[in-house]
C-alpha cells in the first residue's frame, strides 16, 4: 500500500541535511518526492511518497538524522499525489 505525506519543519539543521540525510534515506528506502529549503521562512518542506512502511521509516530517519538539532514546528499531513515524481527524490535548490 502506498502513502504520500507533506512534511514541513524548521530547526538549526546541519548544512548538508537535505542531501546527506533526507535524499540519502529517501533513495535507500526507494521513495519519491521533493524537498526544498525555504530560506525566507527558515523552513524545510517536502513531499514523500512510497510504500507505507518505507515512508514511516523515512519519518523516523528525519528525527535521527537531525541529531541534536530538534525539528521545530513539525507538521505531517496526508497528501494526494498530484504529479508523477518518476521514481526519484529530488532536492530543489
Amino acid at each position: 500500500m502506498n502513502k504520500c505525506l507533506r512534511v514541513s519543519f524548521s530547526g538549526d539543521l546541519p548544512e548538508d541535511f537535505l542531501h546527506n540525510v533526507i535524499q540519502k534515506n529517501a533513495k535507500k528506502l526507494n521513495l519519491e518526492g521533493t524537498v526544498q529549503q525555504i530560506q525566507a521562512e527558515n523552513k524545510v518542506k517536502l513531499i514523500v511518497c512510497g510504500d507505507k512502511d518505507a515512508v514511516d521509516q523515512f519519518i523516523d530517519s528525519l528525527h535521527k538524522g537531525a541529531g541534536k538539532a530538534a525539528l521545530e514546528g513539525l507538521e505531517i499531513e496526508p497528501f494526494l499525489k498530484d504529479k508523477d515524481y518518476r521514481g526519484v527524490f529530488r532536492v530543489i535548490e
